[in-house]
C-alpha cells in the first residue's frame, strides 16, 4: 500500500560529506549531500566514470565510504553489513539463481530471515502477481525471456517489503520496446506500493521518464539536482545542457547584463539577448544553449518577441510525427532544430537559406 504523503520522511535517505576513494589520492564521490525522501523515486544519471554507481554500491553496503556519513530513516548505516539493512537490489544481469526455480529464488531471501512457511509462500505469489508473473513458478530462470527474468529480479527485491529498493542499470540488457515498457511497469510498482527507490542510469531518456528527481553526477560531484521537466528547461550548466536531451550550443561573449537579460555576441559577429544563468560580468565567454523544438522557422508562426538569426539548411530528415532539419548557424554546422510534421509546415530544401527565431527566455547563457 503506497505511503501516506503527509507521513513521508523528507530526508529517509541521507548522503551527509559523503566522499569515496579507492586509492587514498583520487576522489570518485566528492563531498556528496542528498537527501531523499520516503516514497521518491530518485534517479542517478550520468557517465561512465562519474561516480553514480559509486554512490549506489556505497548505499547498498558493498562499498564503505571513506568520509562521511550514510543515513537509513534516521540510523548511520555505514558499519552494518548489506544482509541487515533490509534493501532491495536489483541488478542489470539479473542476479536470479539458475538451479532454483521462479518460487525458490523468490522464497530464498525470506528464508534467509527465517521467515515460516506459509507466510513465506502468501508472499511470494503476492510478489509474483505484483509484476504479473503469477503462472511462472515452476519454471527455472533459463526457460524465461530476458523481461521475465527482469520482472522476478524485480519480484525478488519486493519480496519480503523492503522499505527502499535500489537498481543498479535494470533495464541496460533489455531491447528498446521492451525496455520502455519495463520503465512504465517499475514506475507504476513503485508509487502503487510507496517505496522509495534509488535507480542508476547513464540513459538520460530513462531518467527523464521514471523519476521524481534525477541527480546528474559528473566527476564524482552533483552537477544538478532537479526535477526532470527543470532539469531539460533550465539546465544549470553546460554539462547538463549538453547531458540532458539534444542541445544546440553557440560560442559567443557577454556584452551586457540587465536583470534577466544577457547580452552575447557570438563568434561570428551576431547579438542576441539570452537568459543570464552562470555568467556575471561583460567580457565573459559564454556556451549558448537553445532546445531543437525551441527553434522556429515558419515565419506565421514566430512570435513578435522572438530573435531572428540567419541559417542555411545542410540537411532536412523526416521521422514521421517531427522534421529533423540540421543548420549552418553562427559558424556551428551542427544546430539542429524539431518541429511538428503539420499540414502549414514548410518542408525545407538542402541549401536553402531561411530565417530562423527563438524567444529570449528559451536561450541560457552557461559557462563556457
Amino acid at each position: 500500500m503506497a505511503l501516506d504523503a503527509g507521513n513521508r520522511k523528507t530526508d529517509f535517505v541521507v548522503f551527509d560529506r559523503v566522499q569515496k576513494s579507492y586509492d587514498g589520492e583520487t576522489l570518485v564521490v566528492k563531498d556528496l549531500n542528498l537527501d531523499i525522501a520516503q516514497g521518491e523515486f530518485l534517479t542517478m544519471l550520468g557517465p561512465s566514470g562519474s561516480g553514480k554507481t559509486t554512490c549506489l554500491m556505497m548505499l547498498a553496503g558493498f562499498e564503505t565510504a571513506t568520509h562521511g556519513d550514510i543515513r537509513l530513516d534516521g540510523k548511520p548505516i555505514n558499519n552494518i553489513p548489506p544482509h541487515k539493512r533490509g534493501i532491495g537490489m536489483v541488478f542489470q544481469n539479473y542476479a536470479l539463481f539458475p538451479h532454483m526455480t521462479v518460487e525458490e529464488n523468490l522464497a530464498f531471501p525470506l528464508e534467509v530471515r527465517k521467515i515460516g512457511k506459509d507466510e513465506r509462500e502468501a508472499k511470494v505469489r503476492r510478489a509474483l502477481d505484483m509484476v504479473q508473473m503469477a503462472d511462472f513458478g515452476g519454471r527455472r530462470p533459463a526457460q524465461l525471456s530476458g523481461g521475465q527474468q527482469q520482472r522476478i529480479a524485480l519480484a525478488r527485491a519486493l519480496v519480503f517489503e523492503p522499505e527502499l529498493v535500489l537498481m543498479d542499470e535494470p533495464l541496460g540488457a533489455l531491447d528498446k520496446q521492451l525496455r520502455e515498457r519495463m520503465q512504465f511497469e517499475i514506475t507504476r510498482l513503485a508509487h502503487e506500493i510507496g517505496i522509495t527507490v534509488v535507480y542508476v542510469t547513464h540513459d538520460q531518456t530513462e531518467a527523464l521518464t521514471m523519476s521524481d528527481r534525477v541527480a546528474v553526477f559528473n566527476d564524482g560531484k552533483i552537477q544538478q539536482l532537479a526535477e526532470p521537466d527543470v532539469l531539460y528547461e533550465k539546465p544549470e550548466n553546460s554539462f547538463v545542457a549538453q547531458f540532458i536531451g539534444e542541445n544546440n550550443t553557440l560560442q559567443g561573449t557577454v556584452q551586457d547584463i540587465d536583470g534577466k537579460v544577457a547580452t552575447v555576441r557570438l563568434d561570428d559577429g551576431e547579438i542576441i539577448d539570452c537568459t543570464p544563468v552562470n555568467v556575471s560580468q561583460p567580457g565573459e565567454r559564454t556556451q549558448v544553449s537553445i532546445r531543437p523544438e525551441r527553434v522556429e522557422y515558419n515565419r506565421e508562426r514566430l512570435s513578435p518577441d522572438a530573435h531572428t538569426i540567419h541559417a542555411e539548411v545542410l540537411e532536412f530528415i523526416y521521422m514521421g510525427d517531427i522534421f529533423r532539419t540540421r543548420l549552418r548557424v553562427a559558424g556551428n554546422e551542427d544546430f539542429v532544430i524539431k518541429t511538428r510534421n503539420a499540414p502549414d509546415q514548410r518542408r525545407l530544401q538542402r541549401g536553402e537559406k531561411i530565417e530562423i527565431g527563438w524567444l529570449p527566455e528559451d536561450c541560457r547563457a552557461l559557462d563556457a
